[in-house]
């Protein structure tokens, strides 16, 4: 690192270069995968001293902790829970999802897969601190799903999920991460369309 950009980084602002850090890990796990990702790619992708990155973060682990905790459960929040929740009703928000993910692969014309599922795949059976955080994540997804169908369904308009939120959410949950690791294979997004077509047929939506 040039001697100009060290000093830049070395003015106070920890809460900048901790987001810096965090930003670069999520990405580089996102592309190439945790195992495949060093400490020093990170130091390199965010610009910042070895010694700044180890003083946030001592080990590997507790950088893919906090990407978890600060990147990835802030995309479920904001990609479903917020869009589900605000939704008109609870199957028109989980419909909308797949199909707006799909729309937005497809402007984009590649598919890492989801960021979630990823880690999923690769961590769960790796440690198991990291699996409960993962795990957590899911759950909070679901969760989040599933009181709004149960809402919807008290209020007379979700026949469909027949006393059963919580397992029709995991459902959900299922397919989705399911259809992007397909669609991160094919590296097209007509398994999330498949999905939504699906989906509205079970949940008594207009095709």
């Amino acid at each position: 690192m040039a001697r100009a950009e060290r000093a830049k980084f070395r003015k106070n602002d920890p809460a900048g270069m901790r987001k810096r850090v965090i930003d670069a890990a999520a990405c580089a796990f996102q592309a190439q995968g945790y195992g495949a990702t060093s400490m020093h790619d990170v130091v390199r992708a965010a610009a910042v001293t070895g010694g700044a990155l180890y003083h946030h973060f001592p080990t590997k682990k507790d950088l893919a902790l906090a990407v978890v905790a600060e990147r990835v459960s802030g995309e479920i929040a904001e990609t479903w829970i917020a869009a589900v929740d605000g939704a008109a009703s609870g199957a028109e928000g989980v419909v909308a999802v797949f199909e707006e993910t799909a729309d937005a692969l497809d402007r984009q014309g590649s598919v890492s897969g989801c960021p979630l599922g990823n880690l999923a795949l690769e961590l769960s059976l790796a440690d198991d601190g990291l699996r409960r955080a993962v795990e957590g994540e899911y759950r909070a997804w679901q969760d989040a799903i599933a009181a709004r169908l149960d809402r919807d369904e008290r209020a007379g308009h979700a026949d469909f999920v027949a006393g059963d939120a919580l397992g029709l959410a995991d459902t959900v949950v299922a397919m989705f991460t399911g259809a992007m690791s397909i669609a991160k294979a094919r590296q097209d997004a007509t398994a999330l369309r498949a999905c939504a077509r699906r989906l509205r047929l079970m949940m008594g939506l207009p095709a």
